[in-house]
């Protein structure tokens, strides 16, 4: 580490880490992200951790692994789902299933309609712009991931992305969450 990135935050380097890591990820071939979110989804459903529900994931945007595919073949295998809304500066989770009415959310996110019923997630699908193996990940910034799963003591968190996101380490900082598994089109890493 230089004198000059020693003398960063935390959050400072998390700002630079996430603008490198949006940046190599933006720049994945669309075909290529196409194939291997289809390895991603093979290998997450193929995990045994998808006993009972509800199941949350998120919508994707830009250029994040596309969950959908799992969520239809968890559905299909009769578990329940949600999906993460902010609410108040503040992650929840409403039902939803595949093909049910979605709304604009903020931040360029998509959500169930405010209608449908808040749920406490057992296991999340989470979006990351970058990980390490210890199960760190870098979000968009705003903690809501790691304020959500604070709150949901006990929930299983399985990260998934394209390997290329890895970075050799996160700086965490005393609110993160660590990931209990990160899915990418590689492999299955189990955290910590």
């Amino acid at each position: 580490m230089t004198d000059a990135s020693s003398a960063l935050s935390a959050s400072q380097r998390k700002a630079a880490l996430r603008a490198a890591a949006l940046a190599r990820r933006d720049a994945l071939e669309i075909d290529d992200r196409l194939e291997w979110d289809a390895l991603i989804a093979e290998a997450t459903l193929a995990m045994p951790v998808f006993g009972q529900g509800p199941v949350s994931a998120y919508w994707p945007m830009r250029s994040e692994a596309d969950p959908r595919p799992i969520l239809e073949s968890l559905h299909e295998r009769g578990l329940s789902l949600c999906l993460p809304a902010i609410v108040d500066r503040r992650m929840l989770f409403r039902r939803w299933a595949p093909y049910e009415p979605i709304v604009p959310g903020g931040f360029g996110t998509l959500v169930p309609d405010p209608a449908q019923p808040e749920v406490a997630p057992r296991i999340l699908l989470v979006p990351l712009a970058a990980f390490d193996r210890h199960g760190f990940r870098i979000g968009y910034g705003k903690g809501y991931y790691d304020s959500a799963l604070a709150a949901l003591d006990g929930a299983i968190s399985i990260g998934i992305g394209y390997a290329a996101q890895e970075i050799e380490s996160v700086p965490d900082e005393p609110h993160d969450r660590r990931l209990d598994w990160i899915v990418t089109e590689r492999e299955t890493i189990r955290c910590g």
